[in-house]
């Protein structure tokens, strides 16, 4: 499935009113099974260019240009359409897990509702069943546990699992993650990122990552697009373009910085 071309977005312009251009004629590429950090800082339009793929790019936008995910053009869908896509062809992991997980229902219940809704299980008690593999894949260590849990019972890292699981239930070929580790601590910043390279391997899903951590960029590596001012202002292999701890010489790419 590798090489196969998942995301291919070309002269995106995302305009607001007043003429502003969150994002500015934007091209990438991602193929199945590969990664793509978005990097820059805040405002540079990152996380309006992750948005708009999932055609939600905000309220008074004006959007021009092509987001193809693999032979299906998104720009222009009906809302209906693109509903269908996010969550069955397109999963999305927010920074704060609360943005997707319902503080009042169970874990399993949730994963159960989204597997239902998609049409991969014909049953309450199939989704059930089936939510639990899902949590075992997103790294959950109980999963029976989890399933049983409402989000407050969970810590951080492990409602952020859930959150992922609920992303990749269905099994995407795009899967987008914006800021994903920002709220947790150093060591669960690690796994979650490598949880994201393990599923993406083993899965063979693209993966676009949004973040303007540099640690995080060289941990998923992978293809780096630099953004700036909503352009993208350098791309390339993540080793070439990042600057491994101890080594002055080297200059991060402009706008990187934190």
């Amino acid at each position: 499935m590798t090489g196969t071309t998942a995301l291919r977005v070309e002269d995106l312009t995302v305009e607001y009113a007043g003429g502003v251009r969150a994002v500015d004629g934007v091209r990438l590429e991602l193929a199945a099974g590969q990664a793509l950090v978005l990097l820059g800082e805040s405002g540079s339009g990152k996380t309006t260019l992750a948005r708009t793929v999932l055609g939600l790019p905000g309220r008074g936008a004006t959007v021009r240009g092509s987001v193809r995910l693999g032979d299906t053009e998104l720009l222009g869908l009906p809302e209906r359409e693109l509903t269908r896509i996010r969550g069955r062809r397109i999963g999305y992991v927010p920074q704060d897990p609360s943005a997707t997980l319902d503080p009042l229902r169970r874990i399993g219940a949730q994963l159960a509702e989204v597997l239902r809704r998609h049409g991969l299980a014909d049953s309450r008690r199939a989704a059930r069943a089936a939510a639990l593999p899902v949590l075992a894949d997103a790294g959950l260590p109980d999963p029976e546990r989890a399933a049983a849990a409402y989000p407050h019972e969970l810590s951080g890292g492990l409602r952020q699992r859930a959150a992922i699981a609920l992303a990749v239930a269905c099994g995407p070929e795009l899967l987008i993650a914006d800021e994903p580790t920002t709220a947790l601590d150093a060591l669960v910043r690690v796994r979650i990122l490598d949880l994201f390279t393990t599923l993406r391997t083993e899965r063979g899903l693209a993966l676009l990552l949004v973040t303007h951590d540099l640690s995080a960029a060289a941990r998923i590596g992978g293809t780096l697009a630099v953004l700036r001012h909503g352009r993208v202002t350098a791309t390339g292999p993540a080793g070439a373009l990042l600057v491994p701890a101890g080594q002055p010489t080297a200059a991060a790419p402009a706008g990187a910085r934190r």
